[in-house]
């Protein structure tokens, strides 16, 4: 290959050229690669630590809420920690999985702004575990007691071990998801779909949203349960017009 026909990296990043298609797909081969190495080494850091990430971290909410988890399946417990195992393996590797994502959108940046990739990253993957925080301090203590406490004394309430961690998990990550809104505001913004004048006309609908939103994913009828869920989405909600104010006067 000669030195017309070879594309550096250091180019591709300054912007001097554009990517074919295939360089497209070389590129999102390795970042691919990347994010799957970065998966594999998180998924072995949390195994080396699994006793601990299980009892001392994801039952802790189930001792809490007094509710009695038993395994129903050979080798559930097993299989229970090898998922529990990869799954925080993904969220140890959020940062590179994060880097990795805009690293291959950078080319799509202008090049004053590809200088700010690291602090992107930097506060989605705060973002991301600050959802997963509010989800196992807030959201997952309110809806655990309400489900152990709920119903009948002569019905015993046991919990299989599998759904339980299927809760706690689903709920945090969907959380993680919501708490990446601000990032979201970010990518919409650059592409010139949304505009901070479109999210201040919908502002009153959206509060509406995110109102019964948290009274769905609030238990029982507690309305101070769910004031505490919404006031952080409203301040996500918030934060994003910001964020957009901030982008869009950059697309041009």
């Amino acid at each position: 290959m000669s030195s017309e026909e070879y594309t550096s990296e250091e180019e591709i990043e300054s912007g001097e050229v554009e990517m074919t298609f295939l360089e497209h797909l070389e590129e999102l081969r390795w970042r691919i690669i990347y994010v799957l190495i970065g998966l594999v080494i998180g998924t072995i850091i949390a195994w080396i630590f699994i006793d601990y990430l299980v009892e001392g971290i994801l039952l802790v909410p189930a001792r809490k809420a007094e509710m009695n988890l038993q395994n129903l399946r050979p080798f559930g417990q097993l299989f229970l920690f090898l998922q529990i195992a990869m799954i925080t393996g993904f969220v140890l590797s959020i940062p590179n999985f994060f880097y990795h994502a805009w690293q291959f959108l950078a080319p799509a940046l202008k090049s004053s702004e590809r200088k700010y990739i690291t602090w992107i990253v930097i506060f989605s993957s705060v973002c991301f575990l600050a959802g997963i925080m509010f989800a196992y301090y807030v959201m997952l203590p309110l809806t655990l007691k309400f489900a152990a406490q709920f119903g009948t004394e002569q019905i015993e309430n046991n919990f299989a071990i599998t759904e339980y961690f299927s809760i706690i998990i689903s709920v945090m990550l969907g959380a993680a998801l919501v708490f990446e809104l601000p990032m979201l505001s970010f990518f919409l913004s650059k592409l010139g779909i949304l505009t901070p004048q479109i999210m201040r006309k919908f502002r009153r609908h959206s509060i509406i949203t995110i109102l019964v939103f948290a009274a769905l994913l609030t238990p029982g009828t507690d309305p101070l349960a769910q004031v505490l869920l919404a006031i952080p989405l409203v301040l996500l909600y918030e934060l994003s017009i910001f964020v957009s104010k901030i982008f869009s006067k950059r697309v041009d």
